[in-house]
């Protein structure tokens, strides 16, 4: 009799952990994939320009630089502003 409770124990734990497994599996993969999707939201919100000739690529390019080079331009005067505070 002792037997008998003894192995419906071990049953019912192994139960309980493969019942518990499968639900921790299952958190780790919907949160994987909610991770996956806000990064994906996060860096496709402006979708990628389309170019068809070389000579779109190269304003695209120019384009891109000027930008690049008008944000450079600001932030000497933010990192002097953070160094030396002026009065």
């Amino acid at each position: 009799m002792t037997k008998m409770r003894g192995l419906f124990s071990l049953v019912g734990l192994l139960a309980v952990l493969a019942i518990v497994g499968l639900v921790a599996r299952q958190q780790l993969t919907n949160a994987a994939n909610q991770r996956a999707l806000a990064s994906t939201a996060s860096g496709a919100s402006t979708p990628a320009p389309q170019v068809a000739t070389p000579q779109q690529g190269q304003q695209l390019q120019k384009q891109v630089q000027d930008d690049v080079n008008k944000l450079m331009q600001s932030r000497p005067a933010d990192i002097d502003q953070q160094i030396e505070p002026k009065p």
